[in-house]
């Protein structure tokens, strides 16, 4: 371990962490070869995902979570991801004011990021986090998402246990069953089960899963809490336990763990790509000249796509 931020994080320095955390989202170049180092030491802590639309209770739940955890003596990280702000660019509502309880907890390192872009939500930001929380000894992370766009379904490949977190009386009941949050969840919450309706949203989500299990052939769950008051959130943290047991006891962690690599990759592979051809289209007269003909419409989306793929990458 040559690089010096590497070396203090694996000794578990907060400070080093955050400031490799901010170069890395920053897109600082020399931050690489810090994660390069850390990425072979990580691979340990269990990868957990909370998505679930906006208004459903995800950043209490995950809150509560947490403390479950550490009452257990376990070291978490969290990542909250917000919606990227249209004006500075940075993360909206960040988790770091809603978390404040922990903040004075050494075992416990929050880190808020923003989309900034990212087709899926989660920006390649996530996963180099995930890697220095990872390295640093973290047993157990958090990814809390936006609950917008596709970021709720991306999650599923970036975490070994996803919780879909939905809330009665919200109007979006139907609506989240067709968005594709069947296929993704190992465990689903209804949070804010002091609502009349509560009752009402397990039943169709009970009955909208069925007995269809996992691709890893887990059962999956779905449970009533309050995280405010605390209701149901040992059983969730006891379920959460128990799903990594069963992954552990076959192929199945290691399956999950080469998706969320996979993901990453995929991740990385797509920022550079867009980074590649914006700087493109700024500068090179073809490219130029091909967004002209498209304004001008001498040619269509269709054909200048095909055009400048080609050119750029044969």
């Amino acid at each position: 371990m040559t690089h010096p931020l590497a070396r203090r994080i694996l000794r578990g320095d907060v400070r080093a962490a955050a400031r490799l955390m901010r170069d890395l989202d920053d897109g600082i170049l020399p931050a690489a070869a810090a994660l390069r180092e850390l990425h072979a030491r990580a691979g340990r802590a269990h990868v957990i995902g909370i998505t679930g639309p906006p208004g459903s209770g995800k950043s209490t739940l995950a809150d509560a979570l947490v403390e479950a955890a550490r009452r257990k003596k376990l070291s978490v990280g969290v990542v909250a991801v917000d919606p990227t702000s249209p004006i500075s660019g940075g993360a909206v509502l960040g988790d770091r004011i809603r978390m404040q309880r922990h903040a004075a907890d050494k075992k416990v390192f929050i880190r808020s990021l923003a989309t900034r872009g990212s087709l899926g939500g989660l920006s390649r930001a996530v996963f180099d986090t995930v890697t220095v929380l990872d390295a640093m000894g973290k047993d157990v992370i958090f990814i809390e998402t936006a609950g917008v766009g596709q970021d709720g379904v991306k999650v599923a490949g970036a975490a070994h246990t996803v919780l879909v977190v939905m809330a009665p009386g919200m109007g979006d009941d139907i609506q989240a069953l067709k968005a594709g949050v069947l296929e993704i969840g190992d465990i689903y919450v209804v949070n804010k089960c002091e609502r009349e309706d509560c009752e009402r949203l397990v039943r169709d989500l009970r009955s909208a899963l069925g007995s269809r299990k996992s691709q890893d052939g887990w059962e999956r769950p779905v449970l009533k809490t309050d995280a405010v008051s605390g209701r149901g959130v040992p059983e969730v943290a006891a379920l959460i336990a128990r799903h990594r047991q069963f992954l552990s006891r076959g192929a199945a962690w290691e399956r999950r763990s080469q998706a969320m690599a996979k993901t990453a990759f995929m991740e990385l592979l797509e920022a550079g790509i867009r980074e590649r051809v914006g700087e493109k289209l700024a500068h090179e007269k073809a490219c130029r000249r091909l967004l002209e003909d498209l304004a001008s419409r001498r040619t269509d989306p269709y054909s200048a796509a095909r055009r400048a793929l080609k050119e750029m990458f044969g």
